[in-house]
């Protein structure tokens, strides 16, 4: 059956979609979602389709932008529509709801049709939720890490020890990669570090890494990189590294569900040609990790993946019970991350650096701890970091003074006199996003006290930057509705940690991040 096309200026999110008249669709034998082959010019694609009976008429399909693109169409062109059976992964993402286990095969081919876009949202969610209510074995999770590595890039570094650092994430400020890269580096290692934007957390490594210098690098630049500096900081999304992860991660997120967080987090390591990981779980109340307990089972986990992928892991479970440092946002932990590079800055951070970049350099027979405490005294660290800055095309001679924050504050004060019992990560997080962050770099929370530390009544807590009032004026009614910094008169009082109801309504946060 051939109709007319009419384009729209709408994109899908790279599927290729087309919306039929509902007496085309009949006469094809199609119901919504399902799938057609259309042929224009003697190029094919397979598009899904949409029914309707308003918005277009009789002989005529709208296709959208990827199709017009992909076929170079315009408007009124003919178009050949065949309708087309599923493709075969669909079969095996039933099989997955079904509760079977798949083999690599099977694996593959819902990694790659994930990856040419050619399944529906539907069948997307129902795989990913199939992964998440079923499980999957310890041999899936192999299958299913090496499904997403062989239907992506893989980088290409010369030399024996490839060295990687990775955080699960859930905690605010943790601009800890910021700091080991350099470090790994100028103890002369190799440690090529992808990182990913901000998912539910106000900053994520690139996004820190972006105020200093640009992320989104093709390969060979990267490589050019490494081998000059022996590190690099880069976003993952520009490289193309198992693309299947950025697809699963839309369906994750609404869904607040995590069942990909092995295989996504092994499969870049291992595309990004890493040969020693060190894991760092952030653990405790307000984390993504709860228990000690909790950390070594998901360390065990990761330490048997790596090994069936040929990766050494070590996992380090850190304290994660409060922000890491005082600041949080993208320009304001850049600027906390040099203060530490120049030998000041924080005490948690630098021991969480040292402990992170301690057991990396013990998995390779570097040193330990003291040696990173040394790296990062000497300025080593710190003329590695601008090294990397500049190759990168950023400013090697920034300043922690010459990053902009935002230009419209608010501190948030103490009501009382007492001590920080706790600092909520998540609604702290939140603080943040509120205000602008991870879009808006300037955006974000200072800290000036944390738990454990003695306040006055009228003392600063936070402060809250923002670029503009209306954000602004949102963080300060969340932070005053959600109280994220706890003053009590004695560490006692944190008998009674929370008052469930209380006035402001209870979200379970949820934390993706890779």
């Amino acid at each position: 059956m051939k109709l007319r096309a009419r384009p729209i200026d709408l994109e899908a999110g790279g599927k290729s979609i087309v919306i039929l008249h509902k007496d085309d669709a009949g006469f094809l034998g199609l119901h919504s979602l399902e799938r057609v082959k259309l042929i224009h010019k003697g190029q094919t694609l397979t598009a899904i389709i949409d029914i309707t009976e308003k918005f277009t008429s009789p002989g005529e399909m709208v296709v959208n932008y990827e199709v017009t693109s992909k076929l170079n169409l315009n408007l009124g062109d003919s178009i050949e529509v065949q309708h087309v059976s599923n493709p075969i992964s669909v079969g095996y993402v039933k099989e997955k709801i079904r509760g079977f286990p798949l083999n690599y095969y099977k694996y593959k081919e819902i990694v790659k049709d994930v990856v040419a876009n050619n399944l529906s949202d539907i069948e997307m969610t129902g795989f990913v939720s199939a992964l998440d209510a079923r499980g999957i074995t310890m041999e899936e999770a192999y299958f299913l890490s090496k499904a997403m590595i062989d239907t992506g890039k893989i980088l290409k570094i010369k030399g024996k020890i490839i060295c990687d650092k990775h955080s699960i994430g859930g905690i605010p400020g943790d601009k800890t990669s910021l700091l080991v890269v350099p470090i790994v580096a100028a103890a002369g290692l190799i440690i090529p570090k992808s990182s990913s934007r901000a998912i539910t957390s106000p900053a994520g490594t690139a996004d820190r890494m972006e105020v200093l210098a640009p992320v989104e690098l093709e390969i060979n630049d990267i490589v050019r990189i490494v081998g000059k500096a022996g590190g690099c900081l880069v976003w993952g999304g520009a490289l193309d590294l198992a693309p299947a992860d950025d697809a699963f991660i839309q369906i994750e997120y609404p869904l607040g569900i995590d069942p990909l967080l092995l295989p996504s987090i092994m499969s870049k390591k291992k595309a990004m040609g890493a040969t020693h990981v060190v894991i760092d779980m952030p653990t405790g109340r307000g984390a993504k990790i709860k228990t000690i307990g909790e950390a070594h089972n998901l360390a065990d986990s990761f330490i048997e993946l790596g090994n069936r992928l040929g990766i050494k892991i070590a996992c380090g479970a850190t304290y994660g019970e409060q922000p890491l440092g005082y600041a949080i946002g993208p320009a304001l932990e850049a600027r906390e991350a040099l203060t530490v590079l120049q030998g000041k800055g924080p005490e948690d951070v630098r021991a969480k650096v040292s402990q992170i970049g301690g057991i990396l350099f013990e998995m390779v027979g570097k040193g330990d701890r003291r040696d990173v405490a040394r790296l990062l005294k000497s300025g080593k660290a710190e003329k590695k970091m601008r090294q990397i800055i500049e190759l990168q095309g950023g400013n090697p001679k920034v300043k922690p003074s010459d990053i902009v924050v935002g230009d419209k504050t608010h501190d948030i004060k103490a009501d009382r006199n007492g001590i920080i019992l706790w600092i909520k990560n998540a609604e702290i997080g939140s603080v943040a996003k509120r205000a602008g962050a991870p879009k808006d770099r300037a955006a974000g929370v200072l800290l000036y006290a944390k738990t454990g530390d003695r306040v006055k009544k009228g003392q600063k807590l936070f402060t809250i930057f923002a670029s503009n009032e209306a954000h602004l004026s949102e963080a300060i009614e969340f932070a005053e509705a959600n109280v994220p910094v706890i003053v009590g008169s004695s560490l006692e009082e944190k008998m009674l940690m929370d008052r469930i109801p209380s006035n402001a309504p209870h979200r379970r946060a949820f934390m993706l991040d890779r």
